[in-house]
């Protein structure tokens, strides 16, 4: 925990002490305390509208959590200064009759990526310390009117993960600004490593980071995803995460890896939960700041409630990929297989398909992807590479995707221009030089051959040889991948292990819901000292489907969800 921050927390909970100001809304001594523990968003509007609970006792509780946890995990790079007063606002408004929505005195967090014009907005990068953007990002604006609180900003692996990349690696959620994060599942140092390195025993999944949800420090939580970053965290933190269709959500005020796969999507703890969030976050309409947001309708009222039917499995025809998910089958043109799934996590994503049927579900096994068998390596899915590290430079980058390197290029200057006399830096390049500049600070300690990558590009010179790969990428993943198997097999969704098929849905940015499901256990290579036990990793399930099939997936995924019940929270010791 920064200094800034530990003087922020003592400062609310003194606040939270010492108000001596009378609020609307009182809770009565004699009724128990409300727990925030695993309570759902439901349950907290129930408690408040019952008068058990009041916006401000329910973010008194998280800041205290919040001050109890930062330093074992490390969840927050900012808490919002003026959380108690929002929720006093709200409390108000609640006594006097106005209800904004199911969020009205929720506090949720935000990924330190996301603009929000009262509290600084950094990346995680040392270059943006302190950046506080002059505009809201869209969706924090929906958030706000919906009566959410943003009680504070999250962790996350710098700039989205777009800094570091081979030879060097950077550990999930991991940044110059925040330092390293930890598991609350298993919150404990990797013993293997070098004392000079802080790496956790579990992976906190990144770039987004589901600690804080995870640990009960709010409610819920927003992340983004260009690759997996928010079905990635929620699965290892054992949380409900919508990776929605791109353009369901505004991407107007966030920092960008690529229009082409950027979103934000909602994780929780139940499906619910992230359903309701979800609604909020794509508004009541298309952002003209965001051209993508015309690309599916929202339902009635942006109410994705209505979907929650826990008899949505019955009849619902759902698909297995087997070749190169589950199963390994040789990459065209090289020496690899890929889909290897260990016998601990065959055995979870078995027992996850007798669920399926148990609850009427139609499974058809195997619906595989024509492009993941394909024989010629330039249809084949498993040949496609991202251009993402050094070895993606200029001349080495034949056998990649330029998509992303382009895309950073492109997508960020636009967003530096939009900050306009509040960015410290003017161009991506500028930020190299920057980092370069400030490297005994701790600006790169993993290095920025991503950044580096993706400078190099010309926008013009290399528009074409962009589009052809963006235009492969869209086909192998979509219309011959997961299109072509919905369609053979006339299927309502495909079922993926973890975060395996994220990649494959993020490239024709089509929606995905993960659902906390199964252990399997640590098995690190090289392994763990002996003595040293490790705890079980989560697995989660993930139903993906075409364009706008999000009703569809949230319906599938709280059957399955009702139907299991395998969330269970962090053991976690005061």
């Amino acid at each position: 925990m920064t200094m800034k921050l530990f003087a922020a927390l003592v400062a609310l909970l003194l606040l939270a002490a010492c108000e001596t100001e009378d609020v609307e809304i009182l809770v009565a001594s004699d009724i128990p305390r409300f727990d925030v523990i695993e309570a759902t968003i439901p349950e907290m509007q129930a408690a408040m509208e019952e008068g058990r609970l009041t916006s401000r006792s329910l973010t008194e509780q998280y800041l205290t959590r919040i001050a109890i946890y930062e330093n074992r995990f490390n969840p927050t790079l900012a808490v919002n200064p003026d959380a108690l007063a929002e929720a006093d606002r709200l409390d108000r408004e609640r006594a006097e009759g106005n209800l904004r929505g199911p969020l009205h005195g929720i506090p949720v967090a935000l990924k330190d990526n996301i603009h929000t014009a009262d509290m600084p907005t950094t990346g995680g990068a040392l270059a943006f310390d302190g950046l506080v953007p002059p505009y809201d990002a869209t969706l924090t604006t929906n958030l706000r009117e919906a009566g959410a609180i943003i009680i504070a900003k999250t962790v996350l692996t710098e700039l989205a993960n777009w800094v570091a990349g081979a030879p060097f690696e950077s550990p999930d959620n991991f940044s110059p600004l925040g330092g390293y994060a930890f598991n609350p599942y298993e919150p404990r140092r990797d013993p293997r490593v070098a004392e000079t390195e802080i790496w956790p025993v579990m992976e906190t999944g990144g770039s987004s980071s589901g600690i804080g949800t995870a640990a009960n420090l709010w409610a819920a939580n927003v992340g983004t995803e260009t690759s997996g970053s928010v079905l990635w965290p929620s699965n290892q933190t054992m949380l409900a995460g919508i990776k929605p269709t791109v353009g369901r959500i505004s991407r107007y005020g966030i920092i960008p890896i690529t229009a082409d796969q950027d979103t934000a999507g909602p994780m929780a703890r139940t499906v619910t939960d992230a359903a309701i969030l979800l609604g909020v976050l794509e508004g009541d309409g298309p952002d003209p700041n965001d051209a993508a947001t015309n690309r599916c309708e929202a339902p009635a009222g942006g109410d994705y409630t209505t979907f929650l039917d826990a008899a949505s499995l019955e009849g619902a025809r759902i698909g297995i990929p087997r070749a190169g998910f589950y199963e390994p089958v040789p990459v065209p043109g090289s020496s690899r297989l890929a889909g290897q799934l260990s016998a601990a996590e065959a055995e979870v994503m078995a027992d996850a398909i007798a669920v399926l049927e148990a609850q009427g579900a139609v499974v058809v096994d195997p619906a595989n992807m024509p492009s993941a068998l394909d024989p010629d390596p330039e249809r084949n899915l498993l040949s496609l590479g991202v251009c993402a590290g050094a070895d993606g430079a200029k001349g080495a980058d034949d056998d990649c995707s330029v998509v992303f390197k382009y895309g950073m290029k492109r997508d960020f200057n636009s967003w530096l221009d939009s900050l306009g006399d509040s960015a410290p830096v003017s161009t991506l390049a500028e930020l190299q030089e920057w980092n370069v500049a400030h490297e005994r600070s701790g600006a790169i300690p993993y290095g920025q051959t991503r950044l580096a990558i993706s400078a190099e590009m010309d926008l013009e010179a290399d528009r074409e040889r962009y589009e052809a790969d963006r235009a492969k990428d869209i086909e192998l993943t979509g219309a011959y991948g997961i299109d072509a198997a919905l369609d053979e097999h006339d299927l309502d969704a495909l079922l993926f292990p973890a975060n395996r098929g994220a990649w494959v849905a993020a490239k024709p940015g089509y929606p995905s819901v993960i659902v906390p499901f199964g252990l399997v256990p640590n098995e690190a290579e090289p392994p763990f000292p002996a003595g040293f036990d490790p705890a079980p990793m989560p697995l989660g399930v993930t139903f993906t489907g075409t364009a706008c099939s999000e009703p569809t997936l949230i319906g599938m995924a709280y059957a399955f969800e009702q139907a299991t019940q395998r969330r269970f929270p962090p053991p976690l010791a005061p």
